[in-house]
């Protein structure tokens, strides 16, 4: 029966390694990870022993979580804090954070001519113009003194992504050892 052990936790490591690319499509990669190690974990009791009824763990599985919600709020907020940076005004802030979520739903046709990095480019694209349109919206406000908090915006975006992405991987690497562990 060991065996079987190995199987699923092989399937789990291609799986969760899709989930991971999901990630960079902007898609809920981590939660679907996350779903899939809780969905493995309900189902130990039907083929693991009486005695070793675990493969994750609730423990490892709410520390991922935890992982998955830090990430969340780092991407949500970094281009934001980054138009913040360069200088923007609350709307600006506002504008950037609506841009880049917008971006990303605008842009997911994209796919098709940009593969893999269409959404990607959708939230950096939408952050931007997200930042300038609520720098715009500002009393006295020109374009080209909205371009630096919208390039801060465009950086803090592409830095939230990047650390997702990481903390992504991170709960990857936990699951398929914990997995893989004995």
């Amino acid at each position: 029966m060991d065996w079987l052990l190995y199987v699923v936790a092989a399937m789990f490591l291609l799986l969760g390694a899709v989930c991971i690319v999901l990630v960079i499509f902007q898609l809920p990669g981590v939660w679907i990870m996350l779903a899939l190690a809780g969905i493995i974990e309900y189902c130990d009791r039907f083929y693991l022993p009486l005695d070793d009824q675990q493969t994750f763990g609730w423990w490892v599985l709410g520390a991922c979580v935890l992982l998955a919600v830090i990430g969340e709020i780092v991407e949500f907020v970094a281009g934001a804090l980054g138009a913040k940076k360069g200088g923007s005004s609350r709307r600006g802030m506002i504008g950037a954070l609506i841009g880049g979520i917008v971006g990303v739903f605008v842009f997911m046709p994209m796919l098709f001519f940009i593969p893999i990095f269409g959404p990607l480019v959708g939230a950096v694209l939408g952050t931007f113009i997200g930042a300038v349109v609520g720098e715009l919206s500002a009393e006295r406000s020109t374009i080209t003194g909205s371009i630096k908090p919208a390039i801060g915006a465009t950086i803090g975006r592409v830095i939230g992504t990047m650390s997702k992405l990481g903390l992504a991987m991170a709960v990857w690497v936990v699951l398929t050892v914990a997995a893989f562990w004995p």
